[in-house]
């Protein structure tokens, strides 16, 4: 049984994906709205027929990521996986966002202290709070169940993930030697079998 093809992008999602692309690239402050529409082979003023400012179109970008990459996590704390299976799942989850969404990582990584100081983006903060419940629930579960090492320091543990993982994107490129199942397998070695209980 043979699959419809993926609709193809509409022009609003392709002016997203050029200006997702500069802000990667170029960083959200250095990109001006000509910079967009140039790239995107139109006149500055027509880009305003899709979006009234740059900020509503980092705006879309981050928070569209930040929903499918959540909901995403919330899925792995509402499974009745075990505790070790959940921390697996988390961390490859993370890779392949970074795989997939590139761009609105790397813009998250770069921009968010900057764009925090704009009120519509105050749910950047939020995500941010919401990242590390997610990963001090995953780590103390772990250590609840016996799958960690009861002396693990989780807010310390989610720091190291958090800060390993994520700073990836600045090096990780898709279609290169390692894909980031291979990554993530690596990462999760030198975690688990640093903190894990059963190092057999």
């Amino acid at each position: 049984m043979s699959t419809a093809p993926a609709p193809a992008p509409t022009r609003r999602e392709q002016l997203l994906a050029i200006a997702a692309g500069l802000f990667a690239e170029k960083g959200f402050k250095n990109t001006t709205v000509r910079d967009i529409a140039d790239a995107a082979g139109i006149l500055s003023g027509s880009l305003y027929h899709h979006f009234d400012s740059k900020e509503s179109m980092v705006d879309e970008i981050l928070s569209s990521f930040q929903e499918e990459l959540f909901a995403a996590y919330d899925a792995v704390l509402a499974s009745d996986d075990d505790a070790r299976t959940k921390i697996e799942r988390a961390v490859r989850l993370s890779f392949a966002a970074i795989d997939r969404h590139r761009h609105e990582v790397a813009i998250f990584q770069n921009d968010a202290d900057y764009l925090l100081g704009f009120e519509r983006f105050g749910y950047l903060a939020d995500r941010n709070a919401q990242s590390r419940d997610v990963w001090l629930t995953l780590l103390t579960e772990g250590v609840r169940s016996g799958a960690l090492r009861d002396d693990l320091d989780v807010e310390l543990t989610y720091r190291f993930i958090r800060d390993t993982v994520w700073v990836a994107v600045k090096w990780y490129r898709p279609g290169g030697k390692l894909t980031h199942d291979d990554v993530a397998a690596q990462y999760l070695t030198i975690l688990l079998d640093g903190i894990a209980t059963d190092r057999g």
